[in-house]
């Protein structure tokens, strides 16, 4: 009885540690001789352990369903997450980005790996064309290291700058972000995607010259620029 407490309740403390490993009669009966002012702090500390043990099954099971059924890396939910946040959809395309998981739920525009060596699914690619979303593009992008096709051509009113940390995509083939009112220079971390094949960025409003790490994308076989206000 004493032992089935220990396990369930996860009776600890120095106190009880003693009980689980002495669960004779005798602890027993010293248990129920206490008060329950002498009881209570170590139903406390048993009430934290307890509460502890359950957050840590909760993340533990997570993680599991997610190797089994879906994405496994939570970073990528999150990365998700906070360019949903940066983006507006007055169309509710994106409105099953809220539940779920992104490759067994099918989220809009969301394309996954099938399992990898680690087990898990990852986002493969983000098609965000012609879905007529506003807002910007978040910094999080960067996050999806797995990521071929980055696509939010033809949104027309997608403002702001191209956020520099895409250069840190290596897997990156194809940067489409062509129909929009992108601004500003182009970051210099553009340069150093090794495996880019296509960056399109023609139809906004992209200032300034093109930076001299341009030079390092010997993959790339189309840069279509035109209609911004390149110079130099």
């Amino acid at each position: 009885m004493i032992l089935d407490a220990c396990f369930v309740n996860d009776f600890g403390g120095c106190f009880f540690e003693l009980l689980c490993l002495k669960v004779g009669k005798a602890t027993e009966e010293m248990w129920k001789s206490m008060s329950d002012a002498e009881k209570a702090p170590y139903e406390v500390k048993s009430g934290q352990r307890k509460v502890k043990y359950e957050k840590q099954m909760k993340a533990y099971n997570k993680k599991q369903e997610n190797s089994a059924n879906g994405i496994g890396d939570d970073h990528e939910v999150d990365a998700l997450q906070a360019i949903r946040r940066k983006l507006k959809d007055p169309r509710k395309n994106l409105r099953n980005w809220r539940k779920g998981d992104p490759c067994v739920s099918n989220w809009t525009g969301v394309i996954c790996t099938m399992p990898q060596p680690d087990g898990f699914l990852h986002i493969q690619e983000l098609r965000m064309l012609n879905l007529n979303l506003t807002g910007k593009l978040a910094p999080e992008l960067g996050q999806l290291s797995n990521l071929t096709v980055l696509n939010f051509m033809w949104n027309h009113n997608i403002t702001g700058s191209i956020p520099k940390e895409i250069g840190n995509i290596k897997s990156l083939k194809f940067l489409l972000l062509s129909g929009n009112q992108l601004s500003g220079p182009l970051a210099d971390e553009l340069g150093f995607l090794p495996n880019l094949l296509m960056f399109q960025v023609d139809l906004n409003q992209i200032t300034g010259s093109l930076p001299k790490s341009f030079v390092n994308l010997i993959s790339c076989r189309h840069f279509h620029m035109n209609n911004n206000s390149i110079s130099g």
